[in-house]
């Protein structure tokens, strides 16, 4: 059954601090794969490629089922309207802020590093509203790093007859019996079909198949966040998945080990032909057991809480929103010293971290409007008492 009343999972906290931290370190990265970035170092490394590799494979991933589960509690805990509010307030209204601020900062950045731009950010802010990027023009219409919450809101929107059906009677009858099933041995690791067969057999050069999100075309992320949807349904589903979850690890680290070697041997792969379909569908495997993996560590070693997961999970949204701007902004200028390429990552983190966390806790969770502005929930306004006015 859905439940309607309100479940507080803390596995689902630290799981979505630690994912979003590892966001943030795959950002710092960036500068120094061998992969086309907004800013790059002068000097690319094979092995800093290999780890972005690695997570691509399951970070975004692990988002979407991770916000697939938040769906499911918050679906099942309040009405359809103040979903729907909840939603908008807490995705679109940091979307389109960050649209139309840092968002450009970052344009601007890669303006100046890669087409010869002169000028101040505000010489080019007027340029920014020509054209679409990606497109041959300067403006973000999906908000750079920020497509992630433009993409949970269109799901959210998208699956909500699905989700209203499962709160039927008919709907209790699927679930029941999608969970029978799903509870049985290595019946789990089959979801992984759909998403293997997309990534093998789109073209990564179409729409459909293009991969500028994160790593994966945006219709696999839907599956995840339906899967992230569906497993808290029954609970013989999230004990499977902890029971099995060491398995599900080794059984990822080895796919992802024998690609790796499969990769360096054979090269980049064809659209096409059957080694492309062999790795890429192999590669999508890995991911969804290093998902498995993930949740049941997570529910078996991270169900409990304390002050310092309570501040962080509050501070994720503002933090991701803010996050690729910062790293951006200093690494500008740090990629240029000349200096050893790991002093640059670290002067880089470091710095980035410390700055995210004084804007968020200065500028940010302290004043109700800055709240809104970046997702977060509005604190209630202290009450005055024992006090009496003339």
């Amino acid at each position: 059954m859905i439940s309607t009343t309100p479940v507080r999972r803390y596995d689902l906290d630290w799981l979505r601090v630690l994912v979003i931290l590892t966001v943030f370190i795959f950002h710092c990265g960036r500068f120094f794969d061998m992969d086309g970035w907004h800013v790059k170092n002068p000097v690319r490394h094979e092995a800093v490629q290999v780890w972005t590799v690695f997570l691509v494979c399951w970070m975004m991933p692990l988002i979407f089922v991770i916000s697939g589960e938040s769906t499911f509690y918050a679906f099942g805990s309040r009405s359809l309207g103040k979903f729907l509010k909840d939603r908008a307030a807490r995705l679109i209204v940091p979307l389109i802020v960050g649209m139309f601020t840092h968002v450009a900062l970052q344009v601007y950045l890669e303006r100046v590093s890669f087409s010869g731009f002169k000028g101040t950010f505000f010489d080019f802010y007027p340029q920014y509203f020509k054209g679409f990027y990606a497109h041959g023009g300067n403006f973000a219409w999906m908000g750079l790093h920020l497509w992630y919450l433009e993409a949970l809101f269109l799901f959210s929107l998208l699956f909500i007859p699905l989700f209203l059906f499962l709160l039927t009677r008919t709907g209790q009858k699927v679930i029941d019996s999608c969970g029978h099933w799903l509870s049985k041995p290595a019946a789990l690791y089959l979801l992984a079909i759909p998403p293997m067969a997309l990534f093998a057999l789109l073209d990564p050069k179409t729409q459909w198949g293009q991969r500028g999100f994160g790593g994966w075309p945006p219709i696999i992320y839907a599956f995840w966040f339906l899967y992230g949807f569906a497993l808290p349904m029954r609970s013989e589903v999230e004990n499977q998945i902890v029971k099995t979850r060491r398995i599900s690890l080794w059984v990822a680290v080895g796919i992802f080990l024998a690609l790796v070697v499969l990769w360096k041997t054979g090269g980049d792969p064809k659209f096409g032909t059957v080694r492309y379909a062999s790795l890429l569908s192999l590669y999508a495997l890995a991911s969804w057991c290093f998902i498995l993996g993930f949740l049941g560590l997570g529910r078996s070693s991270l169900s409990f809480t304390n002050t310092y997961v309570r501040y962080a999970n509050e501070a994720v949204l503002p933090f991701y929103v803010l996050h690729q701007t910062v790293i951006l902004s200093i690494g500008f200028f740090v990629v240029r010293w000349s200096v050893p390429d790991l002093i640059k990552f670290l002067a880089i983190s470091a710095s980035s971290l410390g700055l995210i966390l004084a804007i968020y806790e200065f500028a940010i969770r302290r004043n109700n409007v800055m709240r809104f502005l970046f997702g977060m929930r509005m604190q209630p306004r202290p009450t005055m008492r024992g006090h009496t006015y003339c």
